[in-house]
Formats: C-alpha cells, sequence, structure tokens
C-alpha cells in the first residue's frame, strides 16, 4: 500500500520542495490572504490564520516571509480577490480527483485544471461526481525519530483527536475539521513539531494502479502542482509497490 502512505509522500514531496519551494510559498501566500480578510490580521481572534501560519511553518516558510504576506493581505496591496473553486474528476483508469483552486480568473483556472486532466489521460466532471468518496479530515503528520508510540497516541487523544495510527516512520492524526485546530494546538503546546498539518480530503478507499497508469497519473499531478492557482489536489490512486515519483 506504498502508493499512498504517508512517509512515502512526504518523502516523495521532499524530492521536490527546492524546484518548488517559491511556487509552495505562494500557495500558501494566498491563503494567508484569504484568511486574513476573512477573519482580520489577529492570530489570536483568527483560528483559520493560525491553522494556515501552522501549515507554513511545516513547510519551513520564513517568519519573516509570514509576516510579510499577513501585512500585505491586511494592507494596501491587497486588492486581489481571490474565489476558492473545487474542481472534481477522473484521473486514468476511473482515479478519483478532487482540485482546490484560488484564482482571481476562473476561466483560466478552467482551463488550465481541464489541461491537465486531459494531459493525464483522465477527464473533469460535474460537481460532486468523486466528491461522496472522500471525507474532510484534520490530518497532522509527526516524525516518529525518539518518540514513544503509547505517550503520543495518549497525547493526541486526550488533545481530543478522532484517530491515531503508526505508519512507516510517521505517527498520524486525524481529526474532525472543527477540532483540527485545537488538536494541533495542544500539542504544538506541548514541543510537538510537525511534518504536515492541514485540514483535508481523505479518501474512503483507493484504486489500484499500474505503472503505466502511474506515469500519467504523475504527468497529471505535475501539471495541476505546476499551476500557481491550484492549492491542494487529493486523489484516491494507489501506486505500484516501489513508485518514485
Amino acid at each position: 500500500m506504498s502508493g499512498h502512505s504517508k512517509w512515502h509522500n512526504i518523502q516523495a514531496k521532499k524530492g521536490k520542495v527546492d524546484a518548488r519551494r517559491g511556487k509552495i510559498f505562494t500557495k500558501i501566500g494566498k491563503e494567508i490572504v484569504v484568511a486574513v480578510k476573512n477573519g482580520g490580521p489577529s492570530e489570536d481572534t483568527n483560528a483559520r490564520l493560525r491553522d494556515v501560519i501552522a501549515k507554513a511553518k511545516a513547510a519551513n516558510m520564513p517568519n519573516d516571509t509570514i509576516q510579510r504576506a499577513i501585512k500585505k493581505a491586511s494592507g494596501e496591496l491587497s486588492a486581489v480577490n481571490y474565489e476558492n473553486i473545487v474542481y472534481e474528476g477522473y484521473g486514468p483508469n476511473g482515479v478519483a480527483v478532487i482540485v482546490d483552486v484560488l484564482t482571481d480568473n476562473k476561466n483560466r483556472s478552467a482551463g488550465n485544471v481541464r489541461n491537465a486532466f486531459t494531459k493525464g489521460g483522465g477527464n473533469m466532471g460535474n460537481s460532486g461526481c468523486v466528491g461522496f468518496m472522500f471525507q474532510e479530515k484534520g490530518e497532522i503528520i509527526i516524525e516518529k525519530e525518539d518518540k514513544d508510540d503509547d505517550e503520543m497516541m495518549m497525547m493526541a487523544l486526550e488533545a481530543g483527536a478522532e484517530d491515531f495510527a503508526v505508519e512507516d516512520e510517521v505517527y498520524v492524526v486525524t481529526t474532525t475539521p472543527e477540532d483540527f485546530g485545537t488538536v494541533r494546538e495542544a500539542l504544538a503546546a506541548q514541543g510537538i513539531e510537525f511534518l504536515e498539518a492541514d485540514v483535508k480530503m481523505i479518501p474512503d478507499t483507493y484504486t489500484a494502479i499500474d505503472e503505466e497508469t502511474a506515469k500519467k497519473m504523475q504527468k497529471m499531478l505535475d501539471l495541476l502542482e505546476d499551476d500557481d492557482d491550484v492549492q491542494e489536489v487529493y486523489h484516491n490512486a494507489e501506486f505500484p509497490e516501489g513508485w518514485e515519483e
């Protein structure tokens, strides 16, 4: 099941981080803008902003870059209005795909996303066509290192986590979307650092794909992740054992 292993996915991302660091920071910067516009620039009163800042720190975004984005969002330079759009569709072999977009140009985004689906051997569908196959969950990924499994589990559950799993080199803490911020803050207060921390769409089941299909799927994912308007891509593809993106 390595195709959707949290550790495998994180390791694969790390291999691409240097090349895409600027894009990752740009995407998180957009989320900061939206969070500030919707709830103000204070972390104390804006829970969504706190969550986005935690995500930024997990991605090693420098603190001065984070603060600059907050100031930009609350100042004169925040004239751009981003709209959140969710596209759904099918990758090769019927893989379910959800694309979360923040854009100031719907036509551009729709064209780019459609193009990525087509080039990856898939097709865009109507709203809701695959969404029912996913559940929205808070997910916190913590590197094991020298931590004690039982202690970490108790810490997570006492913080209000819905589930706790030990997988490869990481712990996976799952929460309801509503409890995500509370659980994340409780763990952070105890000095726990995160590899990832965000509210995501988690598939109920996975679709196994062969190497040929995996190549097409990876092409689609690369095109989508290279698009500045695309914030997140969720899918239920289970890549072949040993597959390296």
